[in-house]
């Protein structure tokens, strides 16, 4: 039990690498809005025609691209487009790496509390 005093203690200090980490999340969350955003626009442009898609308006692009990012996973069928398949692709590849990324600076934020 005092172990996680301890640590609640440290998180409610604000000391140079809490803004460290704070940064780092923050520019994490950013690109990948921005991620988002572009991968949702590259997505209705090859899907929106293609028979059989189920994508048909930004909204459903948007969900689609919001849902990989976040499981790598969506009610929406793959891509049908070679195009959309590339994006697809690389959005799944960036939630791999910012999950990655962003336990990393948590690791590395605890790390530095013991140290």
């Amino acid at each position: 039990m005092g172990a996680i005093r301890e640590e609640w203690r440290h998180l409610r200090s604000y000391e140079a690498h809490h803004h460290r980490l704070f940064a780092r999340v923050a520019f994490i969350f950013g690109a990948t809005i921005v991620v988002d955003a572009a991968g949702t626009i590259a997505i209705f442009f090859f899907e929106r025609h293609t028979p059989g898609t189920q994508i048909h308006s930004l909204g459903d692009a948007l969900f689609f691209t919001t849902v990989q990012l976040l499981t790598v996973s969506s009610q929406i069928r793959n891509p049908l487009t070679t195009g959309g398949r590339i994006v697809d692709v690389v959005l799944e590849i960036w939630a791999v790496l910012v999950v990655a990324g962003s336990a990393g600076a948590v690791a590395a934020f605890f790390g530095a509390a013991d140290a």
